[in-house]
């Protein structure tokens, strides 16, 4: 069962509402474009929301409904003790059933690229087709720094500056993709993810991921951000090499957010994958 909220006006405009659905017994927020075409499901990196994706739901409008939900212990969705990438991948697969949605086109950034070739490796026949954007499965040291040590940022601050200013104080040179999820409560500003979930989930990703990449067949993009320092060239080139049907597409310029800093090279690239991919 689906509820609905007030419409959210993205950075491009409204692009939908976002929506509750109950799945196994919890709330999960959602982003519907709603309309027609084919289904995309968008899945957030740690620390995000599914609103992340409202700019790329607009400017696939009328050709995708793009669904992106708050993964657990993300946003408004409610906690979750199993912070696993099985766990997160399982309850991709719910969530689409719950929305009585048998397979779609699975796009994810950063953890939520992680949880997208998860999810294909665990059940493929829900994944018409992967798209990976600026995610390694090489997720541990040396290769990348796998942590953000999250773990001394506030709990509440008296304003959103101040909140701001917190967690750059512990070395965020700009916190604006944290304080998207940012809220007021009553007793002052607060991030609506919990810190000590982050940091599990976060080591709960922390591992090669490499037998999960190679575990599926429908067709792939793994997009690469020029200036990343989650997935490098010669990663980002192994992994296209090793999985049949797999495009490499780098972003020049860009860094390991480039769905904003390149929002339409971001949307022509996933919208002209998805345009060419049997469904």
């Amino acid at each position: 069962m689906s509820t609905s909220s007030a419409g959210w006006a993205g950075p491009l405009g409204a692009v939908g509402e976002e929506r509750f659905v109950t799945v196994d017994g919890r709330r999960i927020a959602y982003l519907d474009s709603a309309g027609p075409g084919p289904v995309l499901l968008a899945l957030h990196g740690h620390f995000g929301r599914g609103r992340i994706f409202a700019p790329l739901a607009r400017a696939l409008a009328g050709r995708y409904r793009v669904l992106a939900p708050d993964q657990r212990a993300h946003g408004l969705s409610d906690p979750a003790d199993d912070l696993t990438p099985a766990a997160y991948a399982d309850e991709a697969a719910r969530f689409l059933s719950a929305l009585g949605i048998d397979s779609a086109a699975v796009l994810g950034h950063s953890m939520g690229g992680a949880v997208a070739f998860v999810l294909a490796a665990r059940h493929p026949e829900r994944v018409d087709a992967l798209l990976v954007a600026d995610m390694t499965v090489l997720n541990r040291q040396p290769e990348v720094q796998p942590v953000l040590d999250c773990s001394g940022w506030p709990r509440r601050a008296p304003t959103l500056a101040a909140l701001r200013s917190a967690i750059e104080a512990h070395g965020i040179p700009d916190a604006s993709y944290f304080l998207d999820s940012a809220a007021e409560f009553d007793d002052g500003w607060g991030l609506l993810f919990d810190t000590d979930a982050m940091m599990a989930s976060q080591h709960a990703f922390a591992a090669d991921l490499s037998a999960h990449w190679t575990a599926s067949r429908c067709p792939a993009l793994l997009m690469r951000a020029e200036h990343s320092f989650m997935l490098t060239p010669h990663t980002a080139r192994t992994m296209a090499a090793r999985r049949p049907r797999t495009e490499l597409r780098e972003f020049p310029g860009c860094g390991h957010w480039l769905y904003e800093d390149d929002p339409e090279g971001f949307a022509e690239a996933v919208g002209g994958f998805l345009d060419r991919t049997p469904g």
